[in-house]
């Protein structure tokens, strides 16, 4: 193992023959999770990896193997994370629940760590990998469940720019600033979840849950307009091809309105800006009117109510913080 800044680069290469498997094992068990693996003896691996705000990024290249996570190796580790997969070349083929699917080249996959999976790989094999914090990606797609071991093409628009983006982020996160990583990491994360919303409403996959999907669309055509501030909840259901009654009685299992959840993910747009070193200069109306509100005072309190405190002071605090 070697480490250049941010970045910790494995290799079997200076690896005694004998000794690759096991080697290699010690380093996905780390920087993956608890697994059964099996190869030949001969095998050939090579990881780089690196840190970017929440998420881990890699690019993998390895030779024709097998990868086994069954409930003891879940019960013996705290991995809660989605793995995420774009392959760049070589098949391999992927199991979780009653799904089973293959991953080519150019498509993305999502694998649930807390789930049992198998993934075998057919021949060498390079792929960007990304491990993704479960909250945050929930919250933007909703129950995951249903994702998994579904690969994804990248040849539509939106996940085409998103595996790009994945490639160039593995390639520089050992050169990303630390300030700067929490807010790539919400970008990554808002690109991954309207590709995947984009790519599962899509013909391509067989749909479970016409209703997931739908509040899937709908929380993607509310991300991709909370800047308007003339944004209404007849205009949220109309873009996402459903009724306001429907789009309410989907935002209702989560204790929402369409209304309440625009509100709620504006106030969340303004609390990150907030927290950003990167935004300093920026004042609170300006962050405010950028994100659809179009009354300071109104924002005011309900920023206030939300979190326990004004956005002034909020923002004091986030700084103190960082200063230590």
């Amino acid at each position: 193992m070697s480490e250049t800044g941010n970045a910790s680069v494995y290799s079997t290469d200076d690896v005694h023959p004998r000794d690759r498997v096991s080697y290699w094992v010690e380093v996905a068990t780390k920087e993956f999770y608890k697994h059964g693996f099996r190869a030949r003896a001969d095998f050939l691996g090579e990881l780089c990896s690196g840190i970017v705000g929440r998420l881990w990024v890699g690019r993998c290249k390895c030779d024709p193997c097998d990868i086994v996570r069954e409930p003891p190796d879940i019960a013996r580790d705290d991995i809660d994370d989605i793995l995420l997969s774009v392959r760049i070349s070589g098949k391999t083929l992927v199991a979780q629940g009653d799904r089973e699917a293959v991953q080519g080249t150019g498509t993305m996959t999502l694998l649930d760590a807390r789930r049992p999976s198998k993934i075998s790989f057919q021949s060498p094999t390079d792929s960007i990998v990304m491990r993704v914090p479960r909250e945050p990606l929930a919250a933007r797609l909703g129950d995951l469940a249903g994702l998994t071991a579904r690969p994804i093409s990248i040849d539509g628009p939106i996940s085409g720019i998103a595996a790009g983006f994945l490639s160039m982020l593995a390639e520089r996160a050992a050169t990303l600033d630390e300030a700067v990583g929490p807010k790539i990491c919400e970008q990554v994360l808002d690109l991954v979840a309207l590709a995947v919303s984009n790519e599962i409403g899509s013909d391509r996959l067989t749909l479970s849950s016409p209703r997931r999907v739908a509040l899937m669309r709908l929380k993607a055509v509310i991300e991709a307009r909370l800047c308007h501030p003339t944004l209404r909840p007849a205009a949220v259901a109309a873009a996402a091809g459903i009724s306001v009654r429907y789009a309410n009685a989907l935002l209702s299992q989560e204790e929402f309105s369409v209304e309440r959840y625009v509100l709620h993910r504006r106030l969340e747009r303004c609390r990150r800006t907030l927290e950003d070193p990167a935004q300093s200069n920026r004042t609170i109306s300006e962050i405010a009117f950028a994100w659809g509100f179009s009354d300071l005072s109104h924002f005011g309190r309900r920023f206030r109510k939300a979190y326990g405190m004004t956005p002034g002071d909020y923002r004091r605090r986030t700084r103190r913080d960082v200063l230590g």
